[in-house]
């Protein structure tokens, strides 16, 4: 399954090596993980805004699902987590680290049923989550 992992890179990176674990933990279960953060993808080259811009929407266009990292606020993630549940009409799995304190009511009081948040406070919680989601959505 392709699965577009969205996380802070300019915003609040607190909880980026997080972010890079949902890469991790996506791709050692057999998927796709479409993310800056994964190896298969990075890049030398620096892009620009709009390279990036297009580059992100191709990735949650050619996703079937995304998990987003919402621990710390990201515009960026925001515009993808609403891009992926009001336009392309996906389901996301939005996590958050139980020591975030609160995030962003944009999220927490969203009524999107493709929408679900989930917090963690571990490595293992947030394998068991992204497990569990992926296979509710046809994954395995």
């Amino acid at each position: 399954m392709i699965i577009y992992c969205a996380g802070p890179i300019k915003g609040n990176t607190t909880y980026q090596d997080n972010y890079s674990e949902i890469v991790r933990i996506v791709e050692s279960m057999g998927h796709t993980a479409l993310s800056e953060k994964s190896s298969k993808f990075s890049s030398t080259i620096l892009l620009s805004d709009k390279q990036i811009y297009t580059r992100d929407i191709k990735w949650v266009d050619g996703s079937k699902i995304v998990i987003a990292e919402v621990s710390g606020p990201s515009l960026g993630v925001g515009f993808e987590v609403s891009y992926a549940l009001f336009v392309k009409k996906l389901p996301v799995l939005a996590v958050y680290h139980d020591q975030a304190g609160q995030i962003s009511s944009m999220i927490t009081g969203c009524t999107n049923p493709l929408l679900q948040i989930k917090k963690y406070s571990s490595v293992d919680d947030l394998t068991s989550i992204i497990k569990k989601f992926v296979a509710s959505n046809g994954g395995t």
